[in-house]
């Protein structure tokens, strides 16, 4: 019988080990997994990258595990905001380093990854910074940019609800960054607000398929 829910949120947890590439959820404060990186805090890796849309807010969830010392980098589009002191303060004294992706990269080079792709091209960031020694080509006379992939050794993201197979389905603007991190990563950790039985999903509603998750917890 398939079940993957977890018997606690520190048993999923346990699957993150030091110097793993840990994608992680959320549109700023929208559908991030909060206590997942609360469990990951408690659990203590170290010398993490992270790849996620920010670098965290205030004090607490992204945040509180740079400001733990347990992040060596940080893959994000937006680093910066007026609430993320944490991370400037980190990076202004040479304590963590910084990839800074276009949002839309971000997004591309997660997806090619979780579809197998080997590089994608694309115009954003020619002639920029952002474009520096990496190789560039012309297709149909517009400039290009040559990115690779956004793995990960483990996702964590938030969805609505999920079944014991590890189907899932997000609420409005929380599904952002989940379904395409988890078919980015080897291991898939999916905190819901509700486990259901199997067959209370509608299979057209399903957004992740179980396929793409290990480990779903219910906080």
């Amino acid at each position: 019988m398939i079940d993957k829910v977890a018997l606690s949120i520190e048993k999923a947890i346990d699957k993150v080990s030091d110097g793993d590439t840990v994608m992680i959820g959320g549109f700023g404060k929208a559908g991030q997994p909060a206590e997942l990186i609360d469990a990951l805090i408690e659990h203590g890796a170290k010398h993490l990258t992270i790849i996620s849309n920010n670098a965290g807010n205030g004090s607490h969830g992204l945040a509180a595990l740079l400001k733990e010392g347990q992040v060596d980098k940080m893959i994000c589009s937006f680093p910066r905001q007026h609430d993320s002191y944490v991370f400037d303060e980190l990076y202004l004294a040479g304590k963590i380093e910084l990839e800074l992706v276009p949002q839309g990269n971000l997004a591309c080079r997660i997806q090619a990854a979780g579809s197998g792709l080997g590089a994608i091209f694309t115009p954003t960031g020619y002639g920029t910074l952002l474009a520096k020694d990496k190789e560039t080509r012309e297709i149909n006379g517009k400039p290009y940019v040559l990115e690779h992939p956004l793995k990960a050794d483990v996702a964590l993201i938030k969805a609505y609800k999920g079944d014991r197979w590890g189907n899932l389905v997000y609420r409005k603007t929380g599904r952002n960054f989940g379904p395409i991190m988890a078919m980015a990563a080897d291991i898939t950790i999916a905190q819901v607000q509700e486990t259901v039985l199997l067959g209370d999903l509608d299979p057209e509603h399903i957004i992740t398929p179980g396929i793409f998750v290990q480990h779903i917890v219910q906080v």
